[in-house]
């Protein structure tokens, strides 16, 4: 159902906002559209359309006591009399519909009738005439004119209606000169003559475009795909804690104050804190960073992350749009909305291409007719201005050279998802990376294990890595890991416990140690002796510290610290360099302490004084950090790309001008993402910027040939030098040389 919220204002007006779907637009021409019909209602304060999500934003005002729901029915009445559908705001598509090949129907039919027609023009070429009867070429291209070509025959009406041009009507126009001027040829031809006809031009015309429309469609069902995948991370039901005991209820009814219990291995429905018990909770699809937080009485829970081995009752602070997960969301659906489709290009410039047509073609047959030729002749040159004009090779230019593009690209472990990315990262002059996942590891590592003086290091770290062998602890996968790196031989524990948000006790060859935080040791009492300088310096450096303590006669006694962190990925600290040796700058945003960050900065070659790294990134804040990037404090508007994993990387990359996703991070960080690493290796990031620059240069070249071809001939086709045979010829010439020069992009290599 749509959303209608209300915000408080003095008598006698009150101002709403309505999230409304609209069905039927197909470029950014439409928008324009959609948004001047919504404007024109009395009462709208604004009108922001998205046509990445098909969705509407409208500010509107009413008298107090008036039907909020009236001006909504005003609103869909205006929508629909632009020529669009009005739906429900955040629809659902039906799961048939997210099928990678939905809608390809029309494509596939409209290819299956139009290559009969195109064979003869294959044999021409050998020296073959396979002309086939007139009657076959109408039986097989009326239905691809007329009914696959319907939506572009309607949408071009309602440009026309609106005093603007688009893509649609061109085709429209150009296909339907075509088809009549083989009608009027067929039906004027002398028995015995076999007349040239162009329906094959009409009918590939129309199913070239429509290829390019579903591959349009096709995207459109990606960006939306990263709202999708957002609100997956909240669960449906959630345990509330009542008088009576655990009830399970959907999480719509939460409300502030309520008090929930988290199961071990739940997902936290929403924001709030911990009331009773204690545990670890996973972060990482919120913050990106690898360890598992402890969370106490008191401290902070977000929604969407994970609980731990703790059972644990929250107390709720944040339902519904105000929890972070929600704010997330909400920024990437802003985010989005600021994105332009790169056929606006073609949009603006049919918009003035398809007058100016018209009237070399009226103009064309008038003069003619001046003259004194008679009426077929004057129509025939008439005709081959609108043949000259049709928009073959402008409606390939841009799909081929993507289509290359893209290819080439995934065969080299890059994946291009958003057009706008290939028509703007070769711009990219700034590039952003996230920490954790990105430019390192992401999984925690034994970097530091320090012994009391005169205990062996060895022995004490088979102890650890025994008490540690049952858990799933990361911090205690790495220190089982660092002792198998070492050989060492780990013997079996006895009476393993966990201790929840603390650590791990255990009995090796009749030894009790304790295995766990510096908050743990300094609660049971556990001094640090010669090791306290040492646990300092390696906090400073950002490094998170573990102790081990064990059971003797006298109390506990602290036998070695351990240190956690994370390592660069290899080929990372070449990846910037690369990246500054083509003069494009370099920026790490973490979210770890300054001292953690600037120690990552420097094995990876980044220099903190001239600000490469921005540390203690809250994850909300990420896209205002890419925001400060692209203005720049020089004032210069600068190109950004974000390079990310994480869901909190998701606002972040939809918000920059070019959004880089790491195949090893999350669904929604790769949706929100133009592009995705599949390696997740950072040195793609400059080839994935090169391949942006190749491939831009062959749609402008596309682009510029496709014009050339039509402000060449138009003029000659009104003179009276092209005939409608050689109009066409040279049409496919267009086509062929475009697709030609795309298929040059194969020949790219890394």
């Amino acid at each position: 159902m749509n959303t209608i919220t209300t915000t408080p204002n003095t008598p006698p007006e009150s101002v709403h906002s309505l999230d409304l779907g609209i069905s039927g637009m197909t470029c950014a021409s439409c928008v324009g559209r959609v948004e001047r019909a919504l404007r024109k209602v009395p009462g709208v304060q604004e009108a922001s359309v998205n046509l990445a999500t098909e969705s509407a934003r409208i500010a509107f005002a009413t008298q107090v006591g008036s039907d909020a729901a009236a001006m909504e029915a005003l609103l869909r009445r205006a929508v629909r009399n632009a020529g669009y559908e009005p739906r429900a705001a955040g629809q659902e598509d039906a799961p048939e519909d997210l099928s990678p090949w939905a809608g390809f129907l029309p494509v596939g039919i409209g290819l299956l009738l139009s290559a009969p027609l195109v064979l003869p023009m294959i044999g021409d070429l050998f020296g073959q005439h396979w002309m086939l009867p007139a009657w076959v070429q109408f039986v097989l291209a009326t239905p691809v004119q007329f009914i696959l070509g319907a939506r572009f025959y309607k949408a071009g009406w309602h440009a026309l209606k609106a005093l603007s041009g688009n893509m649609d009507l061109l085709v429209s126009m150009g296909t339907s000169a075509g088809w009549g001027l083989s009608m009027w040829l067929w039906l004027t031809a002398h028995e015995g003559h076999a007349p040239h006809l162009y329906f094959e031009a009409s009918a590939v015309v129309v199913t070239l475009v429509l290829l390019g429309k579903w591959l349009e469609a096709r995207a459109k069902r990606q960006t939306t795909a990263a709202i999708r995948a957002l609100h997956a991370l909240r669960p449906d039901v959630v345990h509330l804690l009542s008088k009576s005991g655990e009830v399970d209820v959907p999480v719509s009814e939460v409300l502030v104050g309520d008090q929930l219990v988290v199961r071990p291995g739940e997902r936290i429905p929403v924001d709030g804190t911990v009331h009773e018990g204690h545990t670890q909770v996973d972060e990482s699809m919120l913050t990106g960073e690898p360890l598992p937080v402890a969370r106490d009485v008191g401290a902070a829970l977000t929604g969407g992350s994970i609980n731990g081995d703790g059972r644990i009752v929250m107390a709720v602070t944040a339902v519904g749009a105000e929890t972070v997960l929600a704010q997330i969301i909400r920024l990437v659906e802003d985010a989005q909305a600021a994105k332009a489709p790169i056929q606006r290009l073609v949009d603006q410039v049919s918009a003035v291409f398809v007058p100016v047509v018209l009237v070399v073609a009226v103009v064309t047959l008038l003069g003619w007719l001046w003259m004194g030729v008679g009426m077929e002749a004057a129509l025939i040159h008439a005709v081959a201005v609108m043949v000259i004009a049709c928009p073959c090779a402008l409606g390939l230019a841009t799909p081929a050279a993507i289509m290359a593009g893209t290819g080439v690209a995934a065969k080299n472990g890059i994946l291009i998802k958003d057009v706008q990315a290939l028509e703007l990262a070769h711009k990219v002059d700034t590039v952003a990376f996230d920490k954790t996942g990105t430019l390192t590891v992401g999984q925690p590592r034994l970097t530091a294990f320090e012994v009391v003086p005169g205990l062996h290091e060895a022995a004490v770290m088979a102890a650890v890595a025994a008490v540690q062998s049952g858990s799933e602890h990361p911090l205690a996968r790495a220190v089982v890991a660092a002792a198998g790196e070492r050989q060492i031989s780990v013997a079996t524990a006895q009476d393993v416990r966990a201790v929840p948000g603390r650590g791990t006790e255990g009995e090796v060859d009749g030894q009790s140690y304790l295995v766990g935080s510096l908050r743990w040791m300094q609660e049971l009492g556990v001094p640090l002796g010669p090791l306290a300088e040492r646990a300092d310096a390696l906090q400073r450096e950002g490094a998170t510290v573990s102790a081990v303590a064990q059971r003797v006669t006298e109390g506990l006694a602290l036998r070695a610290l351990m240190a956690f962190g994370d390592e660069p990925k290899p080929g990372a600290r070449e990846a910037l360099a690369a990246l500054k040796a083509r003069g494009i700058r370099t920026v790490m945003i973490s979210g770890d302490n300054r001292g953690a960050a600037e120690a990552m900065a420097r094995r990876l070659g980044l220099d903190s004084d001239a600000g490469e790294v921005m540390a203690e990134v809250l994850p909300g804040d990420k896209a205002a950090k890419v925001a400060a990037l692209q203005q720049g404090p020089d004032g210069k508007r600068h190109q950004v790309a974000m390079v990310g994993d994480g869901v909190n990387d998701a606002p972040a990359l939809a918000a920059a001008d070019v959004g880089m996703a790491m195949g090893n991070g999350t669904d929604v960080a790769m949706h929100a993402a133009g592009i995705t690493l599949m390696r997740g290796d950072p040195m793609l990031v400059a080839a994935a910027l090169d391949i942006s620059r190749r491939t831009v240069m062959k749609i402008r070249q596309n682009l510029f040939w496709a014009f050339a071809y039509n402000v060449a001939g138009i003029p000659l086709a009104a003179l009276g030098f092209l005939s409608p045979v050689v109009a066409g010829a040279a049409m496919a010439l267009s086509s062929v040389s475009v697709m030609a020069n795309a298929l040059l992009l194969k020949r790219w290599r890394m």
